[in-house]
């Protein structure tokens, strides 16, 4: 595992992070050892959010009593000074430490987000304050729009940008990368595997590791998902032909309208599980008709609930038709039950 500075911070920072989400899913214990684990293997980086559950108290008590050996951010979405304040004080409870090393304003991606952070008494305010307090040690922003993200780059009130990137969605290396450069942020990546989409990590990262500069972080929930990712980083990247042929098929069956499955469109109102039904199609494709009827069988039969109602489509970071999209992958599902004499 190789070592450098996060953009023009002083935070020397693994090459490789770990995105904390799915932490979330294990219990406190298992938590704990495969944060452990992912520190053995030489990764120091560690991306949380207050939104994240419990995994800010799982990362607590795995980096208890060697906290300086570690680099830790956190997240807020609250755009007012107080609510931020909320947020900061409950994170540095939860991971038992009196300091935050890079704390981001999450998902950042209208104006009118952007006029209430930085609004007089807003968010921004909060953290510079919480910042001179010795609180938080650097300010960052996630987003999902890249044009926004760009704005938020050119103001240079942050130390890093968080923005997704994978050989599916790579238009940042045109634009958004180069300027992040230019101005010394740190560039973070999230969906570094497009939220599932791409499920072959060798090729994700042979995409990925052409960046060096970029700290990646991906999602691990257990010793073996660890154990996978770190390999790639003991050997020499070297992308072939036939991965650039595969890198290609996967942006040709899924194209640029598809799920990242980060779940901001949830809770639904009337009850439909819009993530696992908004996955409907790659899964047929991968597991074959007669075996996904039935795997996503529960989440499908929600899809008549849908009133069209338009709040996820409000939440929906990528502007996605979200109730047509169901609608055509329930109309799909039907197709498949039939064909496997299945009611």
């Amino acid at each position: 595992m190789n070592y450098t500075m996060l953009g023009k911070t002083d935070l020397k920072v693994s090459e490789l992070g770990f995105g904390c989400i799915p932490i979330i899913r294990l219990a406190t214990e298992e938590a704990v050892k495969v944060l452990r684990h992912a520190f053995d293997k030489g990764i120091t980086f560690y991306d949380t959010a207050n939104a994240y559950r419990d995994s800010e108290q799982k990362i607590g008590l795995a980096f208890r009593g060697m906290r300086h050996q570690v680099v830790i951010a956190s997240k807020t979405m609250r755009r007012d000074g107080a609510g931020a304040m909320e947020h900061l004080e409950n994170s540095l409870r939860m991971l038992q430490t009196d300091y935050i090393d890079l704390f981001q304003l999450h998902q950042v991606a209208t104006e009118p987000d952007w006029q209430k952070v930085i609004a007089p008494g807003g968010a921004l305010d909060a953290l510079r304050k919480a910042q001179e307090q010795g609180k938080i040690r650097y300010i960052g922003v996630t987003s999902h729009s890249r044009e926004m993200a760009m704005q938020l780059i050119r103001t240079q009130l942050f130390s890093t940008v968080q923005f997704p990137f994978n050989f599916i969605e790579d238009a940042a290396k045109d634009d958004l990368h180069p300027l992040a450069r230019e101005l010394g942020l740190g560039i973070l990546v999230m969906k570094p595997f497009a939220g599932g989409m791409i499920d072959n990590a060798p090729l994700a990262y042979k995409f990925l590791r052409q960046y060096p500069d970029l700290l990646t972080i991906p999602g691990f929930d257990s010793i073996a998902s660890v154990d996978e990712i770190t390999s790639f980083y003991a050997k020499p990247n070297q992308v072939t032909e036939e991965d650039l042929a595969g890198m290609e098929r996967y942006r040709q069956e899924l194209g640029q309208q598809f799920c990242r499955r980060c779940e901001y469109c949830q809770p639904c109102p009337h009850g439909v599980m819009i993530t696992p039904a908004m996955g409907y199609q790659v899964v047929a494709s991968r597991m074959s008709p007669p075996v996904a009827v039935d795997f996503i069988y529960t989440p499908m039969s929600t899809v008549p609930k849908c009133t069209e109602c338009g709040l996820c489509i409000q939440r929906c970071p990528y502007d996605l038709p979200i109730p047509t999209m169901l609608k055509k992958h329930h109309r799909m599902w039907e197709e498949h039950k039939v064909a496997c004499g299945k009611r």
